[in-house]
């Protein structure tokens, strides 16, 4: 699978397991700039990341898309007929399948951060449409911090508007707050119902023809 970005040579395909080193870079990168805690570390990938790596890419209900340029070296220090500039998971939301309405997601799309405003952004968004296409999805929802600005701006230019926010907790806080609210130690705050506001009601003069407000 091949797409040409705008504007620029950047084309896309599917990734291959000895992606897997540029994959993580890239990844790395993308947890650095939302400040996620436990950001991967520089080493070598074990075999545990490998085979997860080849679970990804074997799963059927997802594909995942590289960016790259031709040329040699890439941004991992590496060498090549290519560079992998960038990365998207393109997925199908389970949800929206089983209601009939099949959504493309778009998880850690990240372009490296010396190839950006070339197009790479737009070639893996092309993808996507691509990957919608043959899905029969109708939409593409692209998940990204709130606090991501520059990741926000790009996908408003897009034509992507807000949908929801997704909040993340960590198992074993989320196991003692429940282990706590089972006890009935944590009180759950009723929702807040905003203030009704009242329309002003005229009141009616005594003079005739004359109506006070």
């Amino acid at each position: 699978m091949s797409g040409p970005g705008s504007r620029s040579r950047v084309t896309t395909r599917t990734a291959r397991p000895d992606d897997l080193p540029a994959v993580l870079a890239l990844v790395r990168q993308h947890r650095a700039e939302a400040h996620a805690e436990g950001v991967l570390t520089g080493q070598t990938p074990g075999a545990a990341a490998a085979a997860g790596f080849g679970r990804l890419l074997a799963d059927p209900t997802h594909r995942v898309v590289l960016a790259v340029l031709p040329g040699p070296g890439g941004p991992d220090g590496g060498a090549g007929a290519e560079v992998v500039v960038g990365l998207a998971i393109l997925g199908l939301d389970p949800l929206s399948v089983v209601l009939g309405v099949p959504q493309v997601t778009v998880d850690n799309l990240v372009v490296h951060r010396g190839h950006r405003r070339h197009g790479a952004g737009a070639a893996l968004l092309g993808a996507a449409v691509v990957h919608a296409a043959d899905a029969g999805a109708d939409h593409v929802v692209a998940a990204v911090g709130g606090h991501e600005a520059e990741r926000q701006r790009f996908f408003a230019r897009m034509g992507f508007a807000p949908l929801t926010t997704r909040r993340i907790v960590p198992r074993e806080t989320l196991a003692r707050t429940l282990a706590a609210w089972q006890r009935g130690g944590v009180t759950i705050p009723t929702p807040r119902r905003p203030p009704v506001r009242r329309r002003p009601v005229a009141r009616v003069s005594t003079v005739p023809g004359v109506a006070e407000g």
